[in-house]
């Protein structure tokens, strides 16, 4: 299974091809949006436009500091990483979600392998 996780408009619109080829392919996805960019009407167009599925996992991260964003990012991510086990997270850019998402999928690659 992949995991794409994403919460801006530049991810969703960098990642489109990636989520494309997935559903081409019948592979195994899921997205999650972290709701880094949090005006869903915002967000919802670019899906629309793109015609992408909706995200199956929306963490609402709402608006705060980088530090309460990546926070509350990483929480909601290992959250459903440790529910959904995907042998695959993609991320892309350099945003708080991308930090976030990387930092949540690494820790818990270590602790399945007992390093720590």
């Amino acid at each position: 299974m992949i995991a794409i996780v994403l919460g801006t408009r530049p991810e969703i619109i960098k990642m489109s091809p990636v989520i494309r080829e997935c559903e081409k392919k019948g592979l195994d996805y899921f997205i999650m949006h972290t709701g880094q960019h949090y005006s869903y009407e915002m967000d919802r167009v670019f899906f629309e436009e793109l015609d992408l599925p909706q995200p199956e996992y929306n963490l609402d991260v709402g608006s705060g500091t980088h530090a309460e964003h990546t926070g509350k990012i990483m929480i909601g991510a290992e959250k459903i990483l440790v529910k959904e086990k995907p042998d695959v997270v993609l991320v892309q850019g350099d945003t708080n979600t991308v930090l976030a998402g990387a930092l949540a999928a690494t820790k818990l690659l270590y602790i399945s392998v007992g390093i720590t």
